[in-house]
């Protein structure tokens, strides 16, 4: 038996990336698994790879900026697998998805400013709005949001990105306190470099080696490393776990900022 056995789960932004790891890792521990993406080729893609290796699965395309999307995806899963017990918003536009538009606060293009919002912050509103009740008519349930380590620092690109993740951070808090007593979990997850087909709308490998010198581990993440973490969110493991922001990040906001500089000098 899994970890997750007779467990019900949503992935959204499971195409790719940390979603698609996720949704494998929870059916390799026996959760059923609704993969749902705006890509609704990639979701399927996801879901055959699922099956192939004796998981169970369906997939469904889903822009969760869309309330009758989102609300199409709960009731699926209720219907093909009969309740719901692990949400993972992941789904997220990305600043690297629109060159030039997310870097100075003073020329920022509002609807992608508006598109980000629509989809990192309301997009897991919504996914908890319709989770929730689905939930309750269960034993509970375990919901784990998709943040960033950007929501806790300023920078000189993404203000958009990461005011959206600073909101989810807060809304996490906010779900976790109010239906904590009924039995349903929340959390956050937020990564920090995590290898994948973005990274290199960033800049490629000379941005992921500048990044890595900043690391305290001997390496950047893989989207591998964030599934493990939403699985122990998931599991029973973590029962007691609840309103935490968990940097799954590599330390990379866990010391002074010259520590790479003092470790390049000491060479």
């Amino acid at each position: 038996m899994g970890r997750l056995e007779e467990r019900v789960a949503i992935v959204t932004g499971a195409a790719s990336g940390i979603g698609r790891a996720t949704a494998i890792r929870l059916a390799e521990e026996a959760a059923k698994v609704v993969v749902a993406d705006l890509d609704g080729d990639g979701a399927a893609t996801v879901c055959d790879e699922i099956r192939r290796a004796g998981g169970t699965a369906i997939s469904m395309r889903c822009d969760v900026a869309d309330e009758p999307q989102v609300q199409a995806v709960v009731e699926r899963a209720c219907n093909e697998f009969g309740g719901l017990d692990i949400l993972h918003n992941n789904a997220a536009a990305l600043g690297p998805a629109a060159p030039g538009r997310d870097v100075d606060v003073a020329d920022l293009d509002v609807d992608m400013w508006d598109r980000t919002m629509a989809v990192n912050l309301r997009g897991v509103m919504l996914g908890c709005k319709h989770a929730i009740p689905a939930m309750l008519s269960g034993t509970g349930g375990s919901i784990i949001n998709t943040s960033s380590g950007s929501a806790e620092v300023g920078d000189l690109t993404n203000p958009a990105y990461a005011t959206s993740k600073g909101g989810v951070n807060t809304f996490t808090l906010q779900v976790a306190a109010q239906y904590g007593k009924r039995g349903i979990r929340c959390n956050a997850i937020a990564p920090g470099l995590v290898l994948s087909h973005g990274v290199e709308r960033f800049g490629g490998q000379r941005y992921v080696d500048m990044l890595e010198e900043h690391h305290l581990t001997p390496r950047v993440g893989v989207p591998g490393d964030i599934a493990n973490a939403v699985l122990f969110l998931a599991s029973d493991e973590s029962s007691f776990v609840t309103g935490q922001i968990l940097r799954v990040d590599g330390g990379i906001l866990s010391h002074a900022p010259p520590v790479a500089d003092l470790r390049r000098m000491a060479r």
